[in-house]
């Protein structure tokens, strides 16, 4: 969370034009990847770290935008704990994407995934899901085998249930960079319309 005396990023923040050429190759892997017009300030406050900012995409592609999970739940899942952190940035951005593709969890008519985590039209396997992840990012020595095997009756297969589970260290290194670097939410996402 940011104190009210924290007014920009600890990390130096690189724009796209004053970045190297691997980190440009990088900035344009994420837009193109996110499907975004621009680079998100979760980036670019690593920008100044061609090889960190690398990695750290690297895990974050293939964890969150591959996989036989659904990308909304994974979505949801990284919303829900960062909101249940104090993340703000990371709640945000992850609301924003989640809420995008509500239409692929349910065709009524305003139906905002964040907003109805809990309702009649959330699948039961995804409220399990997000419970359970939600609870082994938070407190991971507490995951017992019996969250396991409410994940399976839930109806997730073994290797889904590792990709969930990989959601909850994924959502704990996107909240620790984003906190620890002091990043503001994109004025691009806060310009998406509700």
């Amino acid at each position: 969370m940011q104190t009210a005396s924290q007014t920009k990023s600890r990390y130096k923040m690189i724009p796209y034009e004053a970045a190297s050429p691997e980190v440009k190759e990088i900035y344009d892997d994420t837009k193109k990847t996110l499907q975004l017009p621009f680079v998100l300030n979760w980036f670019k406050c690593q920008g100044e770290n061609a090889t960190l900012l690398k990695g750290n995409w690297s895990k974050l592609k293939h964890t969150l935008m591959e996989g036989k999970v659904p990308n909304v739940l994974k979505q949801l899942i990284i919303y829900n704990v960062s909101k249940e952190r104090g993340c703000q940035y990371c709640a945000h951005a992850h609301g924003i994407f989640a809420d995008s593709m509500s239409s692929m969890i349910s065709e009524e008519d305003g139906f905002k995934a964040t907003e109805q985590m809990n309702s009649p039209s959330m699948p039961t396997s995804y409220k399990m899901a997000v419970k359970v992840v939600t609870k082994a990012a938070l407190y991971h020595s507490d995951i017992s085998d019996d969250d396991f095997a409410e994940l399976e009756k839930a109806g997730f297969s073994h290797l889904e249930i590792q990709e969930l589970m990989a959601q909850a260290d994924l959502v704990n290194m996107l909240n620790t960079i984003a906190d620890v670097s002091g990043i503001k939410i994109d004025n691009e996402l806060l310009e998406t319309p509700e």
